[in-house]
């Protein structure tokens, strides 16, 4: 039996913002939650979507106290603003932290429970759906507008919990390519590498399926073509829709059938030194196709590496793990992604906790290739 959860409403397109209206008269919203973080307000992105609540007339509220990796505080804090505000939905603008910050004050007011916020780590039972919530991406990556997880990090132990919650999935997912329109390059490349390690993770987890399959392998493909344009010119509109629309993509398939132990390996580093995802993510993935291509996957490799761009007319099975992992290495290199963990402040010394912590993680059991924490250490060791 196979599972597919989506938003019941998505948009699509340049200037697709404009829907935020529509979809709140449809369904009688009276006032907007607003949750974004300070930068998106400090460079005006925040703007855009204010002028949509002021040219339709809805009332708003703005919480802006959103971390990079967001806190069980920033939740917390939210949920204590949004029961004060008087909103009806929440409007959550930004990358994977705004849209997580949201899901988790979404989720905890209308399950007040589960307000530790703790109780909601990996598949919490909750009864009822989050706080209708539209989200607005700015970020090519995350998909945290179309999946059913998300990552808090509870800072007392070090640790980032993957919640995964389909009551939490925002009700109408709005994809509009011009909110991406002033990523710098850095975080470009990292959530462009992100939306990768997605679809190449749920491609050849076990519990992928035909559905899953045909997500994955078009967002692959659709990655390969436009990240390095997206990143070399960040107002190159083809290639920003291009990756807008690949990443959303990714989500459908990877939020229904999960990751592996790229994810497990990087949400230890996000907790312990707050590395941005997508740069943990981008840095270890070909370490952890190397190591996966000895599993059932391996066949699934040649479609990667098609998927990429590489012409595998020929090629054997052995011939399709190097070449697929071959291209994704490029891939990064072009964009300029780290290659060892050294180079982003990582601790030789702390690498059997992290290995703990890895093989502790939610996304541990999605790997296609069965593992422990001497093998995650070994990785770990290897990327160092």
């Amino acid at each position: 039996m196979y599972r597919m959860i989506l938003n019941e409403t998505s948009y699509f397109g340049a200037g697709c913002r404009e829907a935020i209206a529509t979809e709140a008269g449809r369904r009688g919203f009276k006032k907007a939650f607003f949750v974004t973080d300070k930068d998106l307000i400090r460079f005006h992105v925040a703007d855009k979507v204010v002028e949509v609540f002021e040219k339709a007339g809805i009332p708003y509220e703005i919480y802006s106290d959103v971390k990079a990796n967001p806190t069980i505080a920033n939740v917390q804090n939210g949920v204590a603003a949004f029961k004060a505000s008087g909103a009806d939905f929440i409007v959550a603008l930004g990358g994977g932290s705004s849209i997580d910050t949201a899901k988790g004050i979404g989720i905890v007011v209308n399950n007040p429970e589960f307000a530790d916020v703790r109780s909601l780590e990996g598949v919490a039972d909750t009864r009822h759906k989050a706080v209708p919530t539209f989200a607005l991406p700015t970020t090519a990556g995350t998909a945290a507008e179309v999946t059913i997880n998300y990552v808090i990090i509870d800072e007392a132990a070090t640790k980032k919990m993957v919640c995964v919650d389909p009551n939490d999935i925002p009700s109408v997912a709005i994809v509009d390519p011009e909110l991406m329109y002033s990523m710098p390059k850095g975080l470009t490349a990292a959530t462009g590498m992100d939306a990768l390690t997605h679809a190449i993770e749920s491609y050849i987890t076990p519990g992928a399926w035909v559905m899953s399959d045909m997500f994955e392998l078009k967002a692959i493909e659709m990655i390969a073509k436009n990240l390095k344009a997206a990143v070399d010119n960040g107002s190159d509109p083809v290639a920003r829709e291009a990756m807008s629309q690949a990443q959303y993509i990714a989500g459908m398939g990877f939020s229904n059938v999960g990751l592996g132990i790229v994810h497990s390996m990087a949400h230890p580093l996000g907790a312990h030194y707050d590395t941005p995802h997508g740069v943990a993510n981008a840095l270890l993935l070909p370490y952890v196709m190397e190591y996966n291509a000895e599993s059932p996957a391996a066949p699934k490799y040649l479609d990667i590496a098609k998927a990429m761009g590489v012409d595998t007319t020929g090629m054997s099975e052995a011939e399709g793990v190097k070449a697929a992992v071959e291209a994704v290495r490029q891939l990064s290199l072009s964009i300029g992604i780290p290659q060892k963990l050294h180079e982003i402040g990582v601790k030789e010394e702390d690498l059997h906790q992290l290995a703990i912590d890895a093989f502790n993680d939610v996304c541990t059991g999605g790997n296609p290739r069965p593992t422990s924490v001497e093998d995650i250490e070994a990785l770990y060791h290897k990327a160092f």
